[in-house]
């Protein structure tokens, strides 16, 4: 599921920093947003299924409904920049979408750590990294917002004011799994 939500953010970043095809990419994004829709599914069969996991259940839930989280933002921003007729990104958006890559990776490295807890330290220095991004991103937002209020054109400011929102909330999802993270290091340490 990390895998996927890091095939997300990249997409996104392709998406914002190129922004041609719009509607081929919100497809391939929508179809990225059901493969991890599918994973999640997948996940909780296998946990009521299985007595035995190498986490608690609760523990892989958690974990598999956050990453969902930032799956749906991802998508759920693509989606909403075609429905609103966006025609062009701006540095914001772009600032933002790597933010959120940067963000997703670090929770892949941080996963991928958790299979074998030889080194909480590590998934500890990730998730640390990861709420770091995210007040970038706040600081992004404000930002944004302030640049957008000096235009006039109000139907444009909404349109972007809620882009912006989302693709902050995305990394406040990125911060909530790396809070999860931290739980389970700190749990099986």
């Amino acid at each position: 599921m990390a895998a996927t939500v890091v095939t997300a953010a990249d997409l996104l970043v392709e998406f914002v920093e190129n922004f041609e095809n719009v509607k081929e990419q919100c497809y391939r994004m929508k179809q990225i947003e059901h493969q991890g829709d599918e994973i999640t599914h997948q996940i909780y069969e296998q946990l009521n299924r299985t007595f035995i996991t190498p986490l608690e259940p609760e523990e892989i839930s958690r974990l598999a409904s956050a990453l969902d989280d930032i799956l749906d933002y991802i998508d759920g921003t693509v989606q909403q920049m075609y429905g609103y007729g966006i025609t062009e990104t701006d540095a914001h958006m772009v600032e933002l979408a790597k933010l959120i890559q940067l963000s997703v990776i670090e929770i892949e490295k941080a996963v991928n750590s958790i299979r074998s807890i030889n080194d909480p330290g590590m998934i500890e220095e990730r998730c640390i990294e990861v709420n770091r991004l995210e007040n970038i991103a706040d600081n992004v937002l404000g930002h944004a917002i302030m640049d957008l209020f000096k235009t006039e054109d109000a139907i444009t400011i909404i349109k972007l004011k809620d882009i912006y929102e989302n693709l902050e909330i995305a990394t406040d999802k990125c911060e909530d799994v790396a809070n999860v993270l931290s739980d389970i290091a700190i749990r099986h340490t």
